[in-house]
């Protein structure tokens, strides 16, 4: 009886796979319980409709850009041509590199490193100099710091780049055995189309919402709309969004967890466009939610409360950016666009964070990974201290 019984229960087990598998399902699943309850209904779709008009739509909006930009420059191979043709000058490119939005610019680097057409110092630039996904949160949101950011951390990625060639040789802890990390084979999953067509409709009617929002004008108005329309529409299109995304992929690891997607082959440009702003959506949404439900649900407020550990915030955001992937950085970055963290924070860990380039990094040259992005803590230590002292304090 007792054999019958684990024999079931296996079968149970089996037959429950696909729902235990995927974690994500979690999120969309949340938030419908939240708009369900009356408690939580107004407070959790007012955080949908910021989260889509104010942040999935003007990333969406500069992926799509960048996209464009990078499909061309790839097509001439210009990145590759102005590293190899500018040996003397390569941890300059590849802190330009790095301050590209999102992690491509800083694998590359990884892998010429790996190659051995650059030097470590190269691989200390580049991951000081990336800001990965959060990179394009910021840039949609606060375009000023996000640039600001990103030129700040080049120029610290040179510096530190050109300090650690001096100091181990440009050979330092160079993998003699490589393996080439290939790219993803798999089929498009037609969850992944329809996050792709998602956007195909939604980008431009949803970026002009988008900025008639930025300029307060009265987007149910102007739309002879009852009040509050446009946040349900907002709350109900990023619900769907967040179903598709939850859908396309299942959590197997912390990799899979807290990094984008991998890209298939057979995948276009609005497609990848859909999966990074579904990824960085999602983190938004949980770090918007636990924001202001931890205040409606116990009256406390974390802004107040971080006031009070304020000295210890920039080790903070630098600690969290040791973490591989984009996830845990765009919750710093949420964090600091709602007010809760100070720029201190925000640029600690914008210096110190790799994003997703640590997991390929990691896999290629782990010793050089860890090396470089612990090195990659001290100028991010220094810079948030500085700018703690003197402009916070």
């Amino acid at each position: 009886m007792v054999q019958a019984i684990s024999t079931q229960l296996k079968k149970h087990a089996n037959s429950n796979s696909w729902q235990l598998h995927n974690k994500r399902l979690l999120l969309p699943v949340t938030l419908l319980v939240l708009l369900l309850l009356p408690d939580t209904r107004a407070l959790t779709i007012n955080v949908l409709a910021d989260a889509f008009w104010q942040v999935a739509a003007y990333v969406a909006a500069t992926l799509t850009l960048y996209h464009l930009i990078s499909a061309r420059l790839n097509k001439h191979g210009q990145f590759s041509q102005l590293l190899q043709r500018n040996r003397q000058l390569q941890v300059l490119f590849a802190a330009l590199m790095g301050a590209l939005p999102g992690c491509g610019g800083a694998i590359v680097v990884i892998t010429q490193y790996v190659n051995g057409r650059l030097s470590f110092g190269a691989v200390v630039a580049v991951l000081t100099a990336t800001m990965g996904d959060a990179a394009f949160l910021l840039l949609a949101a606060e375009p000023s710091t996000g640039l600001l950011l990103l030129a700040v951390g080049a120029v610290i990625g040179v510096i530190s780049g050109l300090i650690v060639d001096a100091l181990h040789g440009v050979d330092f802890l160079r993998p003699t055995v490589t393996t080439p990390r290939r790219s993803p084979s798999e089929e498009l999953k037609p969850m992944l189309k329809l996050q792709g067509i998602f956007w195909q409709w939604l980008l431009l009617p949803a970026s002009i919402i988008a900025i008639m929002g930025s300029l307060q004008i009265d987007i149910d108005s102007v739309f002879f709309l009852p009040p509050n329309s446009i946040n349900i529409i907002g709350a109900i299109l990023v619900t769907f969004s967040m179903l598709l995304w939850a859908t396309s992929r299942e959590i197997t690891n912390y990799e899979s967890a807290v990094s984008e997607d991998p890209k298939s082959q057979a995948s276009d440009l609005l497609q990848r466009v859909g999966q990074d702003t579904n990824f960085v959506t999602s983190w938004v949404i949980g770090a918007f939610l636990l924001f202001e439900l931890t205040m409606h649900w116990t009256g406390i407020n974390l802004e107040s409360l971080f006031q009070n550990w304020l000295l210890l915030l920039p080790l903070m955001g630098v600690i969290i950016g040791l973490f591989p992937g984009c996830g845990p950085q765009i919750l710093v970055t949420s964090l600091y666009l709602s007010g809760a963290v100070p720029l201190s924070t925000q640029l600690g860990n914008a210096i110190s964070n790799d994003g997703d380039a640590l997991f390929p990094a990691i896999a290629m040259a782990p010793k050089a990974a860890l090396t470089a992005t612990l090195y990659s803590s001290i100028p991010a230590i220094i810079s948030a201290y500085a700018y703690f002292f003197v402009f916070e304090v």
